[in-house]
């Protein structure tokens, strides 16, 4: 008997997920500063939302063909939806913000003002700080209707200001916009200490608060802050060589802060009649306009300072380095004995570092490739490929230019690497290259046999991210993998079509081998046995997986899914009654990609880089690997386990897109995932 599926919508799953963002910054247990940092983290991932999904869908609504997935109807609607359900969110993220950490930072002797008021014993300092520090850098535009416009920057504060002239009779009201000088001066200014307790101010409420200052001879009557924000997805026709790609590249990056309109931000607190001003001035059509909190982009609290010294501080586990993999020790000659699999940022990436200076000084080794996706500035792993090449090793590096918000750096990583002598290989035409493997080929001397090393990761080659996001990689020197992955190279160079004998490589052999683990587990329940899949990715989004899932679990087969973000796939349905769906926010961000398929007993693991998502699944290059090695395997059977018994951290997704938390039993012990885990490796 069929059934017609259904399925969450993309971005409002997306928007349930930064919800639950927001969320942290009410767990009082953790430490204040950690509290702020999530609210810094929702404003920052709602900013790149708007600048992405709601750009896109604002190009498709306006008649430009960006999807044939989205009809101009169906855009306008969804971008009505999701400004809707931002709106409601920002009353839940003012209420926190406002009735939770300010009076929390106040409990802890941090006076963090909130207007422009200050106390009496601080403003001749804040007059005198205004002078010295601040107003050599304001520059008020005049703003009317159809003769006088600004260009409003993306992503930048300004204050949009009334004034009267003194004097006038007939009220006539003149408008400015001012940019803050965020470069010059810092968004949070520390005040003098009074007492036992310290004081911060905001940036635009000291200028607020001096106004007079800078516009002699009139009657500032109000001033709100405003923020444009741009499309950033800027358009690529990438089946062109690798040298038009370059300067594709170049061009078009140059071109993204200039982008259309997708936001217009405002203080919650603007009249109306202002609010029409401006909209008719910059020419602000309606459907942008969104409301914001008195103080806009929040992001930056990150950089909140903390003047109060003996407040707790963030207390995230320490990385751990193995004894087995000192500097003392060879990574190589421990993994010819046996598979090694880390767990970031439980462990120290520097053993990856550590892998590659190994293969800089091996006389053996003959060639080291790398995928590059994402990297860090001023990157340990691409300082050590360019010593490898100066130390006359042959490196090759695939560099994917596409990595959206990275393909400046990426460009410049590339060509220091091939100034260097590092070959590089640029972006597939139509394809995005999402893998995260490496490969040391080496060669035996004297006869002696010198085994190849492959490296396949769910994260990137990114010692910054490597402390912030939980990812896994497996070392082995397994022959079928290491010439798997030899083969993907070579398709990555355009040498041919290969063939696959353990990895699963997207747009090659990954469906059809998902299919046939699903098939299996399905099969295992008609026959009365456990079907079992445990599936932990970022976001589950294609429909074709999505509907194997709903048909395993109308055919018995128990599934958990731990899905950080988006996750199109609804639970509690009549045919999705055996899926439930965990999500995990806590200290550090969910990243890694396993699938565990219970195989009667016998269970199967993989890991690698891509979600299901269709354009991980079909458009992109990904790989995965099977795990090999039965204690490997467990640790990631543990792992997944402490995931989906975590009561501290975790919720269900219900049928609603509603965060349920997980609710710690009677006499079972708390269970905060990440730091469970974490002392399970410590051991």
């Amino acid at each position: 008997m069929e059934h017609k599926y259904d399925y969450f919508k993309r971005d409002i799953s997306w928007l349930s997920f930064n919800y639950r963002v927001l969320l942290e910054a009410l767990d009082e247990r953790l430490p204040l500063y950690e509290r702020i940092n999530f609210i810094a983290i929702y404003s920052s991932n709602l900013e790149e939302f708007y600048k992405v999904r709601v750009a896109d869908h604002k190009a498709v609504a306006s008649g430009v063909t960006r999807s044939d997935e989205e009809s101009v109807s169906s855009a306008r609607r969804l971008v009505e939806d999701i400004n809707q359900e931002v709106t409601r969110q920002l009353s839940d993220r003012v209420r926190i913000y406002e009735e939770k950490i300010i009076p929390a930072l106040r409990k802890n002797h941090i006076i963090f003002y909130q207007s422009q008021y200050v106390e009496p014993f601080h403003r001749s300092f804040i007059k005198k700080f205004f002078k010295e520090e601040i107003f050599p850098y304001l520059q008020p535009v005049p703003v009317a209707k159809d003769r006088i416009i600004s260009f409003l920057r993306d992503n930048r504060l300004y204050l949009a200001i009334r004034v009267y002239l003194k004097g006038d009779a007939k009220r006539v009201p003149s408008y400015f916009v001012m940019k803050q000088p965020y470069a010059k001066v810092p968004r949070f200014i520390n005040l003098p200490p009074h007492g036992d307790n310290y004081y911060l101010m905001y940036l635009e409420d000291i200028i607020k608060a001096n106004l007079s200052l800078i516009f002699p001879g009139y009657e500032v009557e109000s001033s709100y802050s405003i923020k444009i924000s741009r499309d950033a997805d800027i358009l690529i026709e990438d089946t062109a060589n690798s040298a038009d790609l370059v300067e594709q590249v170049k061009q078009k990056v140059k071109k993204r802060k200039i982008g259309a309109v997708c936001r217009f931000v405002h203080d919650r607190a603007m009249p109306q009649d202002f609010l029409d001003f401006l909209i008719d001035a910059f020419k602000i059509e309606r459907e942008e306009i969104i409301l914001g909190d008195h103080h806009l982009n929040l992001e930056d609290l990150s950089r909140l300072p903390n003047p109060n010294k003996k407040l707790r501080m963030i207390e995230k586990p320490k990385p751990i380095k193995l004894s087995c993999l000192d500097e003392k020790e060879s990574i190589f000659s421990y993994v010819i004995r046996k598979d090694l699999l880390l767990y970031y940022p439980y462990h120290s990436f520097e053993h990856f570092i550590h892998f590659l200076y190994e293969a800089v000084h091996d006389p053996s080794t003959r060639e080291i490739m790398l995928t590059q996706y994402r990297v860090a500035e001023n990157s340990a792993v691409i300082n050590t490929l360019i010593a490898a090449a100066q130390n006359g090793k042959k490196v090759t590096v695939f560099v994917e230019l596409k990595a959206r918000f990275d393909e400046e750096n990426n460009l410049s990583t590339a060509e220091m690497m091939q100034a260097a002598g590092i070959k590089i290989i640029y972006s597939i035409p139509g394809l995005k290259v999402h893998a995260k493997v490496a490969l040391v080929r080496r060669r035996g001397t004297n006869g002696k046999r010198a085994p190849s090393f492959a490296y396949i990761s769910t994260g990137n080659f990114n010692e910054k991210t490597a402390t912030q996001y939980a990812d896994c990689g497996l070392f082995t020197c397994h022959k079928d993998i290491v010439n798997d992955l030899h083969n993907l190279f070579r398709t990555l160079q355009g040498k041919g079509k290969p063939t696959f004998k353990k990895l699963l490589v997207a747009r090659f052999n990954l469906i059809t081998k998902l299919n046939l683990l699903i098939d299996h587990e399905i099969e295992l329940a008609d026959q009365g046995k456990e079907g079992r899949i445990i599936l932990k990715m970022n976001a589950l989004q294609d429909p074709a997986m999505i509907n194997r899932l709903y048909e395993a679990s109308e055919h018995g087969v128990q599934i958990d899914l731990i899905v950080r973000g988006i996750c199109c796939l609804i639970p509690n349905q009549p045919y999705s009654r055996n899926i439930r769906v965990t999500r995990i926010v806590d200290s550090f961000l969910e990243h890694a990609r396993i699938c565990y398929f219970g195989n009667n007993g016998k269970p199967k693991l993989f890991l690698g880089s891509p979600d299901w998502m269709r354009r991980n699944l079909y458009r992109r290059i990904e790989a995965v690997t099977p795990i090999l090695d039965p204690d490997l395997r467990r640790s990631l059977i543990n792992m997944l386990n402490i995931q989906l018994s975590d009561n501290q951290k975790a919720c269900f997704v219900d049928e609603n897109l509603q965060n349920i938390f997980k609710k710690r039993l009677p006499g079972k012990r708390s269970v905060r995932a990440q730091y469970v885990f974490a002392q399970s490796l410590d051991k």
